[in-house]
């Protein structure tokens, strides 16, 4: 069956032999060192040709020339010293029977002025990107020539590195602002008329081919509606899409939908769960429809069902899942073992895309090996010392996770977990509609230590004689925080008149009336409550000491609950402390401070609900501590050198005792899996 699988299918691009249909788009984790794709970058993406996809794309967003400066962590292409990585990159893929290409591009206007070498910031207008937020310089007939120049010298040196190939980006970037007439406004040859705005992109074309040849692969990744107003229409982009195909210089077309000119523009631009799955397929397939060209498509596409889908249906050639490989670069391996269900699904939570929009690094929520290759494994092998009792106590992604790591490694493994269901917290944050996909990662990894033969025990509220009479070797808790809804100064009545995020959407506190929700936290916790006690019909007013509503939320997330709370009337007030709530007959009338100006307003209001993380629950943890050979502590450098923990601090200790996730400390998902992977793959 697996060879009939019409993602299996080899695909001819000219001259390429592609071995299925799978590949991963161009992107930008922001592994990049000296802004060369080094080790750290050459391994990720190693990775996933190991796994099998036929094509993986890298550099997003690499850039042409200096007055295009990276904002999230992009390759610069615009100097040969990058050519000696962009080769060892191209070795380490090949060689394992993928393909590779390098996306380049020049942002325009879509860039700081005030990074890099603080050049000014261009674009075909003076037209300004809210999102970036510089107002650029009208470019000049010869910075258009200089460009052009710079987008061939790129195009050369990935030629000359042996790539298979390279992809110009169109969509949002400058070939694809001249393009717009969202942004576009001049009155000269290269403004007004389709032709006119085309010609930038020509040109471009007609310089790369007379760099590197006809022989060599380039596609192009191209808007298929920028949906905005004034931007281009599903007609205007499939009349250029024909219009780029019937010069002969383009190989295939990548296509996608939206735009980035704004952050809600780009939240769906990069859809995450809040959004359906696969949004822009039909539209790629219109485009597929209207040229005689290969075309390509990512966008959502998260799992093998769709993926397969979109290839039988004729709506396109080759399919990007490339947050999907984030989560599980061995997702083609899996499906030709036939092992379909055991792929780690992308979930869609969006922090690997979050990251990059705050400067940060890409990770996935609950793969924590990817981007760490160097360090950590994809593939958990057997140990080959002795076999331990290894008792696990907390059923949450932490404690899971260390469940599963520690069966692979070969030991014997038990999990006890109070409530009646695995996951944790993880339970919560499926609550709300919007965030039901979380369950996938309670859901992959139960049916993991399910697999690898964990004794699990539901129902079983662990003390500690319940882990001391297993007689273990090594004791992970991984027991989780409790909400602190400990806010109020010494003596400011209100503790006992507030509930928990936990308390609604686990359903012990239903919503009712007017609510307030104080969000000091800032994250999915609190904005995802307001959106579940609104649509359960509540009037609610979120509150945050912050300047801003999910302030440590990223663009791919925040722009998407906005756009919902704002539709449900929830109104937002920031800069506020909440100092205090009293009752007041049936009501509550919360207190609050102002930041800056320290002024005190009230609300009254029926219910105040508070976000203010969690603190560890740690009572069996300080139990088991004395019995410990290690006393609990744990060696960091030893964790970070990737040796095997074998601290003595009580030599009459009888196990090794370690504490993981918020049992430690209050933060998320990817902090509690990366705990349990680096401290069990070397147990």
């Amino acid at each position: 069956m697996a060879t009939r699988d019409p993602l299996l299918q080899p695909f001819q691009l000219r001259h390429l032999t592609l071995k299925n249909r799978i590949m991963s788009t161009a992107h930008a984790p922001n592994y990049v060192e000296d802004a060369k794709p080094k080790g750290r970058y050459q391994l990720y993406h190693e990775e996933k040709a190991k796994g099998g996809l036929a094509l993986t794309m890298f550099g997003g967003s690499s850039n042409v020339a200096p007055d295009s400066p990276s904002v999230f962590g992009q390759i610069d292409i615009g100097d040969d010293s990058v050519v000696p990585y962009l080769g060892q990159l191209a070795q380490r893929v090949q060689r394992h029977g993928a393909a590779i290409m390098c996306q380049i591009t020049h942002m325009g206007r879509r860039t700081y002025g005030h990074v890099g070498d603080w050049l000014p910031v261009i674009g075909p207008s003076h037209t300004r990107e809210r999102a970036h937020r510089a107002f650029p310089k009208e470019m000049e007939e010869s910075d258009i020539h200089r460009v052009v120049s710079a987008f061939a010298e790129a195009a050369g040196r990935c030629r000359e590195a042996g790539l298979d190939g390279l992809e110009i980006l169109v969509a949002g970037h400058l070939v694809g602002q001249f393009l717009s007439p969202a942004v576009n406004n001049r009155r000269d040859r290269y403004g007004g008329s389709v032709e006119n705005r085309l010609r930038f992109a020509f040109e471009v074309l007609d310089a790369v081919r007379a760099r590197i040849g006809g022989d060599f692969i380039v596609g192009l990744r191209v808007p298929g509606d920028e949906l905005l107003a004034d931007g281009l229409s599903g007609e205007d982009c499939v009349d250029i899409a024909e219009r780029l195909a019937a010069s002969g210089m383009v190989d295939f077309l990548n296509v996608n939908a939206s735009h980035v000119y704004t952050d809600s523009g780009l939240a769906w631009n990069i859809p995450v769960m809040n959004l359906p799955s696969a949004p822009f397929l039909q539209i790629a397939g219109r485009i597929k429809r209207a040229v005689d060209l290969p075309v390509f498509h990512a966008a959502g596409i998260a799992d093998l069902a769709t993926a397969r889908h979109a290839v039988e249906a004729g709506l396109v050639d080759m399919v990007g899942m490339t947050r999907a490989h984030i989560a599980d670069p061995q997702i083609v391996r899996k499906l030709e073992r036939g092992e379909e269900e055991r792929i780690r699904p992308c979930v869609g939570a969006g922090l690997c895309i979050d990251r990059l929009y705050q400067g940060l690094d890409a990770v996935c929520i609950h793969n924590p090996a990817t981007g760490r290759e160097a360090s950590l494994p994809q593939q958990v092998s057997p140990s080959d010392g002795p076999r331990k009792k290894v008792v696990v106590v907390g059923g949450g992604p932490g404690g899971l996770e260390a469940a599963r790591v520690c069966a692979l490694r070969g030991h014997d493994v038990v999990l006890f977990e109070a409530t009646d269901r695995l996951g944790g917290q993880v339970t919560l944050a499926a609550r709300p509609a919007s965030r039901q996909r979380m369950i996938g990662i309670a859901d992959w990894l139960v049916a993991e230590v399910e697999r690898l033969g964990v004794d699990t025990r539901t129902n079983c509220y662990a003390e500690a004689e319940t882990v001391t009479a297993e007689a273990p070797n090594v004791v992970i808790v991984a027991t989780g925080g409790l909400p602190n809804t400990a806010i109020f100064p010494e003596g400011a009545e209100g503790a006992a008149h507030v509930s928990s995020v936990w308390d609604v959407l686990g359903g012990y506190v239903k919503p009712n009336g007017e609510v307030l929700l104080y969000d000091d936290n800032g994250r999915h916790q609190g904005i995802s409550c307001a959106e579940f006690m609104a649509a359960a019909g509540a009037q609610v007013e979120l509150v945050t000491p912050d300047r801003a509503p999910a302030f440590e939320l990223g663009t791919a997330s925040f722009p998407n609950y906005l756009r919902d709370l704002y539709k449900r009337g929830v109104r937002f007030t920031p800069d506020q402390n909440l100092v205090a709530v009293r009752r007041e007959g049936n009501r509550l009338v919360a207190t609050l401070r102002n930041e800056y100006s320290e002024a005190l307003s009230e609300r009254t209001v029926d219910q105040v609900v508070v976000d203010h993380g969690t603190l560890p629950l740690d009572e069996l943890y300080v139990a088991l501590q004395a019995r410990a050979r290690n006393l609990g502590e744990v060696d960091p450098q030893a964790l970070l050198d990737n040796r095997p923990q074998d601290l003595v601090r009580n030599p009459q200790g009888s196990y090794q005792l370690f504490r993981i996730g918020d049992a430690v400390a209050g933060r998320d998902i990817h902090a509690a899996v990366l705990e349990s992977l680096r401290l069990c793959k070397d147990l």
